[in-house]
C-alpha cells in the first residue's frame, strides 16, 4: 500500500515539475516515470523498514 501511494505521488510530483518546467507531453511522461520508480522504491525501503521494527 505504501509502495502504491509512493509511485502515485512520484508521478503527480514528477509531472508537476515538468508541467512548471514547460515540458511537452513526452517530457511530462518521462519526468512522471521517472519520479514514479524513486519514490516507489524509496516507499518500498521505508516499507520493509517498517516491517522489521514493527
Amino acid at each position: 500500500m505504501i509502495v502504491i501511494f509512493g509511485a502515485l505521488a512520484g508521478a503527480a510530483w514528477g509531472g508537476y515539475l515538468a508541467k512548471k518546467r514547460g515540458g511537452n507531453r513526452l517530457d511530462i511522461a518521462q519526468y512522471a516515470a521517472s519520479s514514479a520508480i524513486a519514490f516507489g522504491l524509496l516507499a518500498l525501503f521505508a516499507s520493509i523498514v517498517l516491517a522489521r521494527v514493527l
